[in-house]
């Protein structure tokens, strides 16, 4: 029988090889003797604020003793939330996340704990938490996988919008097993999650899950504001809020498809969603929030009107358009990013020289690489993808244009985002622009191409946990 050590035999040993007194240790530790003697000599457990204090006593490094500690107090032993909850912050707080696994595997055989548990991992996500938050969340949908409850919902949703990240394959399959549980969520609840697995699946390019995810969340939105504004539902209850307005979601909606319309080239239709985001007269707010939204989607719509022109082949929009651009310069980043990018697509598509856009916006064109990731599900998921659709797009134009250097330098960026974000179309579409342009290429580029084409050979190697047989 394998022999498990103790805290206490730990200290016993060390106040032994120090020829420490429980006094003199009590006085270094902060605590009184009867504590440290009730400690060592097993009459007393310990919390896991002493055990810190007995760690730093000693001189060892913050949360040595924590596997010890969830051992000889916590598995096989009657669980006490007490002591267990401290614990859960302070491996948090130490990135002791294995520990963490340890402790949630011994408690959630038992339902009890599961509200406490999710109460815990509400407050570790809102102190940023994530990698830890997401643990007890699964913790709690393991434990509770067939009880079809809410907050098993809300832990499915949880643990997506968490484990949504720069590989999109691994988005998809996070996205396709929450999808199934928004309808579990609670009504407004399932508003936000409806529009960030639409942004996700936008990211995605997967236009028929965008469009059917956008469609159930207009009716949704449609019959929640309607009884919001019913005179009858006047009962003082408390409303509980979205993320932003509820009017939002509706015209949200409208804009998600018409992005499906003219991701399918009609552009006609496109339009009619448009101009339904943009008539907004039906709104019956008339707050501040209420009035920055909505000249938010009248801004939105007027570029996109210009976008729908100009890739439906009206090139005689591209001055206003830039105009346009220039006009709203105080937007941020993220959206002057998807502007220019449809000037790129139009230029392409229809051999218009654009040079004196992108001299004009040439700053711009050099933040976008280093634009900082946001929590916004549609920041940290669409605007990736079309940084890596714009690199490719500027490295064509430059490339069809004699333009090696800038080419190359733009498609370089382009197919390393591409692998970042693990989408195999635009990686592939990369390297067939560098095979068709190589010749042109100096020495030092094709060395960094080819570095880069071996580097995502032997990582998808590695991945797939295949063997080179060459």
């Amino acid at each position: 029988m394998k022999h498990t050590p103790t805290i206490r035999a730990e200290l016993d040993r060390y106040l032994q090889q120090e020829g420490m007194s429980l006094t003199q240790f009590g006085h270094i530790a902060g605590m009184n003797r009867g504590i440290v003697s009730a400690i060592v000599s097993g009459n007393k457990s310990m919390s896991v604020n002493q055990l810190d204090l007995i760690t730093e006593a000693m001189g060892l490094p913050e949360g040595h003793f924590y596997d010890l500690f969830i051992e000889n107090y916590i598995i096989d032993h009657p669980l006490n939330m007490r002591r267990i909850e401290p614990l859960l912050f302070r491996c948090a707080e130490l990135d002791k996340l294995e520990a963490i696994r340890r402790v949630v595997g011994a408690i959630m055989d038992n339902l009890l704990y599961s509200p406490k548990l999710f109460e815990i991992a509400e407050e570790l996500l809102s102190q940023g938490r994530q990698a830890a938050a997401l643990l007890l969340y699964e913790g709690v949908a393991e434990a509770e996988r067939y009880q079809h409850s809410e907050r098993l919902a809300v832990c499915q949703y949880r643990i997506f919008t968490i484990q949504i990240g720069d590989d999109q394959s691994q988005n998809l399959k996070a996205a396709t097993l929450f999808e199934p549980f928004v309808e579990r969520l609670d009504e407004i609840e399932q508003l936000d999650a409806l529009k960030d697995l639409a942004n996700v699946y936008r990211s995605l390019r997967k236009w028929d899950k965008v469009e059917e995810v956008a469609r159930t969340m207009r009716a949704k939105a449609e019959v929640h504001y309607s009884f919001v504004h019913n005179e009858k539902h006047k009962d003082g209850t408390p409303e509980k809020k979205t993320r932003g307005p509820l009017f939002g979601y509706i015209a949200y909606a409208d804009l998600l498809c018409a992005s499906v319309c003219e991701a399918r080239s009609d552009y006609e239709q496109a339009l009619q969603y448009t101009y339904a985001y943009a008539d907004l007269d039906w709104v019956k707010e008339d707050d501040e929030d209420t009035q920055y939204w909505m000249n938010l989607f009248s801004q939105w719509a007027e570029g996109n009107i210009f976008v729908n022109k100009l890739l439906s082949g009206d090139v005689s929009v591209l001055p206003d358009y830039v105009e346009y651009i220039a006009a709203t310069s105080n937007a941020n980043e993220n959206e002057k990013l998807s502007k220019l990018l449809n000037i790129m697509i139009a230029a392409n598509r229809y051999d218009i020289d654009v040079d004196d856009v992108l001299s004009r916006f040439e700053m711009d064109i050099q933040i976008f690489a280093k634009l900082p990731s946001v929590a916004d599900m549609y920041t940290q998921q669409v605007i990736p993808d079309y940084f890596a659709w714009f690199g490719f797009e500027i490295a064509y134009y430059y490339l069809h244009r004699g333009k090696y250097i800038d080419g190359f330098k733009f498609l370089m960026n382009a197919t390393v985002k591409s692998h970042i974000i693990n989408n195999e179309t635009y990686f592939i579409n990369c390297i067939g622009l560098f095979m068709r342009f190589q010749v042109h290429a100096a020495s030092t580029i094709q060395t960094e191409f080819s570095n880069l084409i071996e580097k995502v050979w032997l990582s998808n190697v590695k991945k797939n946990n295949t063997v080179n047989h060459c």
